[in-house]
């Protein structure tokens, strides 16, 4: 009888979900969403003291006058008071939580004084480096490289550098031979006898960096991190989280510190813990050529770096968060670097513990929008549900146009819970223009308009539901890290390393722009560990994020793991789709796999590449397409030759951004005109449709004519949809 009762309290409890969901979509609701659904801002206590009487004036106005409905509190600059962490510090901060309460909003708990994450207030505080002050042992490292040149025959006698020595290799110039010399070390001294040839004696140590941030790398540097900051707030206001505090926040964490060569002292034993091998012999390919097993070596180097760098910052912040009750979320530094190994390590990856993805849109020409995709393809990957972006700041006094469409092209490409940069407490030290509050009289006027508006936006898309594309593209993140090396041309603010022919990010582009197709960017390792072939197409298997692709696109990918190509070779055979584009695949993630590579994708395009994009046609109606020089063009004439029923259809138009989720069991589409002209679009909808036109700029709810449409056998549906300049507008069954 427990269990029958369980069982039906189970039962009830989805139906209440279910019903609570479906009711979001009701006129009222979505005429005026709960305040949830509203805007958060960054809220900067900037270069000034604090007050409570300032903090619950200025509560009230954000909420009353600009429609905020909660705060990110951000402490910034030399001069804020009260001092960082401090009991009068935790006092005003109480103030703001009891006035977030009394006015029903929400709070995101900022980790920070300034930012970067990490330093507590060493760097855009007040100066003091507080974690480095309390664990200078846990501070960010760096690998070095020592050389020394010895010539056959001869003796080395060199002392081994100070450090924590991950590996010292011989390399011979012309042979490539590598010799591991740690035997030879004794009281710290190596003593080796070089054979006949030219050879390179490495050192590799790894060593204080001097940088008053954390070690990402380290779990025990962030679980101290965590110990200072996060658990400060919960020991004292412990009754907020999970009601008043719903999150926490990170901000720009990065591996570009530590001249892009971060590093951490356990690197070796832990990977050996998880391959079974000693990597020390690898350990010349982060800087040079060591002949075949060079992007073996890399991929395997940096592919663990970018592990421990997830896990060892985004993945512990957001156990914490779930265990004390709230969502965590955040975003990388530099997430515009074509080339991210050493800047943010792997772009999807360090996503895949964080609850909530994220990015920042920032002024200084930062083209954040080419990669809004990667993360929230991130959090697809992974079934995360929301995707954050930071947005607006230093974009400067932007135009409400601008604003507007900024938002809208986020939320079509799968974005949907924005943070607007910024509210500031002193109006008079703004440091990163905009200043988004009533005191501004460039927004003054329609602030509560657009918060309106991106709570409708959220209202809907903030549900749980099921992303819609005919198309993947895989992540070629094996090339990048096969092709990159340490102390690069570009500098490591830049990434290093420019990879020759590295197109992912124009592709995904030209496919949205230029195509007028959504898709989502699939990771290596989702692809072999959560995706399957059935019939003709390629699922992925998630719990709630379930989607199934009919192309795959493989950009430009020298180097691919051969467990993933031969998925993508069962694929083919099972007549899926596939388009490569400008470099064929050569090299294996594997050792002693390349040939192997290279035959696999000689019997796909039977010896026989097309360089005009002619698709080659298999048994089983599976085409394959090679695009030496892609570009918007090529790609719409490559996707116009499968001969494809897609899911959403229409007319070429740039400005034309659109996102389909099944929500709630209902087909959910999103269209928005970024344009300064009115656009007509001759919409072609996959299946039997009959939706109403809810327009989240008014939240007004009508009817739209639909008619019933046959193409290639299948039933489409045609609609006719008008959207004004900067509009946007939901068709929901």
């Amino acid at each position: 009888m427990k269990k029958i009762l369980i069982q039906l309290s189970f039962i009830l409890l989805i139906i209440n979900i279910s019903i609570g969901q479906q009711s979001n979509l009701s006129g009222e609701n979505f005429k005026n969403p709960p305040l949830k659904y509203h805007s958060r801002p960054l809220w900067f206590w900037n270069d000034t003291t604090v007050s409570k009487n300032g903090i619950e004036q200025q509560m009230q106005d954000f909420r009353d006058k600009s429609g905020y409905g909660g705060f990110g509190i951000l402490p910034f600059g030399k001069h804020f008071k009260p001092e960082y962490l401090s009991p009068q510090y935790f006092e005003v901060y109480k103030t703001a939580l009891e006035k977030a309460k009394s006015l029903g909003l929400t709070m995101s708990l900022y980790d920070e004084f300034g930012f970067p994450s990490g330093g507590i207030g060493a760097v855009n505080g007040d100066g003091i480096n507080r974690f480095q002050i309390n664990f200078p042992e846990l501070t960010i490292k760096r690998l070095d490289k020592t050389e020394v040149t010895v010539h056959g025959n001869s003796v080395v006698n060199e002392k081994v550098p100070t450090g924590n020595l991950q590996a010292v290799i011989a390399m011979e110039k012309t042979k490539l031979e590598l010799i591991n010399l740690r035997k030879f070390i004794k009281d710290g001294i190596l003593n080796w006898k070089a054979p006949a040839g030219e050879w390179t004696v490495m050192f590799f140590t790894c060593v204080k960096d001097g940088d008053p941030i954390l070690d990402y790398l380290d779990p025990v540097a962030t679980q101290n991190f965590i110990k200072m900051t996060h658990e400060a707030y919960y020991d004292r206001f412990k009754e907020y989280f999970g009601t008043v505090i719903s999150g926490t926040f990170f901000d720009e964490p990065t591996m570009y510190r530590a001249k892009g060569r971060m590093w951490t002292p356990l690197f070796n034993e832990k990977f050996q813990k998880k391959y079974g091998i000693n990597p020390e012999m690898y350990y010349p390919a982060l800087w040079y050529d060591i002949g075949p097993e060079t992007r073996v070596a890399r991929n395997y180097l940096f592919g663990f770096r970018s592990e421990l760098y997830a896990e060892g910052f985004m993945k512990q912040v957001n156990d914490w968060s779930v265990k004390h009750g709230v969502t965590a979320t955040g975003h990388q530094d530099q997430e515009e670097v074509i080339n991210p190994v050493s800047v943010s390590g792997d772009l999807m990856k360090c996503f895949k513990y964080l609850d909530i993805p994220g990015i920042d849109k920032i002024g200084g020409n930062r083209p954040a929008e080419r990669f809004y995709k990667i993360v929230s393809s991130a959090a697809n990957n992974w079934d995360h549900q929301l995707v954050m972006s930071e947005t607006y700041g230093a974009m400067g006094n932007i135009g409400w146009n601008e604003i507007f469409s900024v938002a809208m092209d986020q939320y079509a490409k799968g974005i949907n819970q924005l943070i607007p940069h910024a509210v500031w407490y002193n109006d008079k030290k703004v440091v990163f223009k905009p200043e988004l509050s009533y005191r501004n009289p460039i927004y003054a006027d329609s602030l509560q308009i657009f918060n309106m508006f991106m709570a409708r936006l959220n209202l809907i898309l903030q549900n749980p539901g099921q992303h819609v594309a005919d198309i993947a593209i895989l992540y070629p993140i094996h090339m990048l890290q096969g092709e990159h090396f340490l102390d690069g041309p570009l500098g490591n603010y830049k990434g290093g390393v420019a990879v020759p022919k590295a197109d992912y990010v124009d592709v995904a582009n030209w496919l949205t722009e230029d195509a007028g197709k959504d898709f989502t960017f699939l990771h290596p390792e989702v692809l072999d560990e959560k995706c399957i072939v059935s019939g003709k197409k390629l699922h992925l298997q998630n719990k709630i994020n379930k989607e199934s692709f009919s192309i795959l696109v493989i950009p430009s990918c020298k180097t691919i793991s051969l467990s993933n190509l031969l998925k993508i070779k069962t694929f083919y055979n099972n007549g899926g789709n596939l388009i490569f584009t400008s470099q064929l695949p050569e090299f294996a993630t594997e050792s002693n796999k390349d040939k192997e590579i290279k035959k696999i994708i000689n019997s796909m395009f039977t010896l026989k590449i097309p360089v005009d994009g002619k698709p080659i046609l298999n048994k089983a109606g599976g085409k394959a397409i090679f695009i030496a020089e892609p570009s918007g063009k090529s790609i719409t004439e490559a996707l116009q030759k499968l001969d494809f029923n897609f899911d959403v259809e229409y007319p070429n138009n740039k400005d034309i951004r659109y996102i389909h989720k099944i929500i709630n069991g209902k087909d959910t589409y999103y269209f928005a005109n970024l344009g300064a002209t009115s656009a007509k679009i001759d919409l072609v909808l996959n299946g039997k449709h009959q939706p109403k036109l809810m327009d989240p700029h008014t939240g007004e709810i009508q009817s739209i004519e639909a008619a019933p449409l046959v193409k290639n056998g299948l039933q489409m549906t045609k609609i006719v949809l008008k959207l004004e300049p900067v509009h946007s507008v939901f068709l929901v069954e």
